[in-house]
């Protein structure tokens, strides 16, 4: 298939085209810039030149193609609302271009999305939050717009995707406790993350690409839950700085906009994922990429 990739040179971007040229796929990647143009070349790709704001650029490469992947996304959390709201445009441009055909489009969401009893596990078929709840859900809603016209559209929700490098959430909370000499957790810390190494992220997109059920949400989870406690000390013992406990109250001041996130428990589930798509992650845990990552003291 002729593939294209928006986000194609991000982290996890780069190792979708891996996977995809590896399996015999052809990509075209969205790129803005002369630097990425070369990178995406080197990778083996073809590069298509737009943006997110390029509404039009993004309708003539999916035009292009015989399926889109749709990884890019703004996350600048100083204007997270709108970046969502933007993403919903996008979904919508990208399944205007695909309209009256069965070609597929994948969506990029998060585990968060799937509404769960406190406690519990999110699941794939589980209820959906609300873009009013979590404005990020507007990409979920977008799809289910698609879907509704008719469009071949599934999900991919992601955890924290992770190798020795980059950690979703989690790099910044190193960042965090870099800058203030401190790793951090919310009260006991026994609110969960789930996660997924890198690799086995982009191996389960090419699963997806190639096996979905339209209508279908995937949940690209290898580990269930890892507490915020032991990545705060893994943190800690890596930057060589002190951990402690903060109060939920206190959460907001000391974490900033990262408080919004870190003393939620966010366990997932991808059994129904693995049955059905035969997806076993091979890949490292999070916490065992957070002690082999080079914190540089």
């Amino acid at each position: 298939m002729r593939v294209f990739v928006t986000g194609a040179t991000g982290f996890i971007g780069s190792a979708v085209v891996k996977e995809l040229i590896g399996a015999g796929h052809q990509v075209l990647g969205l790129v803005r810039s002369e630097e990425k143009v070369a990178a995406l070349t080197a990778a083996g790709a073809e590069a298509h030149r737009g943006s997110l704001e390029d509404l039009d650029s993004l309708k003539a490469g999916a035009a292009r193609s015989d399926g889109v992947i749709h990884l890019a996304f703004n996350h600048d959390f100083s204007t997270f609302a709108a970046n969502c709201e933007d993403d919903r445009r996008v979904i919508a441009a990208l399944g205007s271009a695909l309209a009256g055909s069965d070609k597929p489009l994948i969506v990029t969401s998060g585990t968060a999305m799937a509404s769960t009893v406190p406690g519990e596990l999110a699941r794939e078929d589980g209820p959906v939050i609300s873009s009013k709840v979590n404005p990020r859900a507007a990409s979920e809603e977008a799809a289910a717009a698609v879907a509704a016209e008719g469009g071949n559209v599934s999900v991919v929700r992601l955890p924290q995707v992770h190798d020795t490098v980059r950690q979703g959430l989690v790099t910044y909370a190193i960042a965090l406790a870099r800058e203030k000499g401190v790793s951090a957790y919310v009260e006991e810390g026994r609110n969960r993350w789930a996660a997924a190494p890198i690799l086995d992220v982009a191996r389960l997109y090419r699963l997806v690409l190639e096996k979905a059920e339209p209508g279908s949400k995937y949940h690209a989870v290898a580990e269930e839950g890892v507490t915020q406690r032991e990545i705060a000390e893994v943190i800690g013992r890596g930057l060589k700085v002190p951990v402690k406990s903060i109060a939920t109250g206190e959460a907001g001041a000391h974490f900033g906009w990262l408080g919004l996130f870190v003393g939620h428990d966010m366990p997932a589930s991808s059994e129904q994922t693995r049955r059905k798509l035969g997806w076993q992650p091979v890949g490292p845990g999070l916490i065992a990429d957070l002690e082999a990552m080079d914190y540089g003291v």
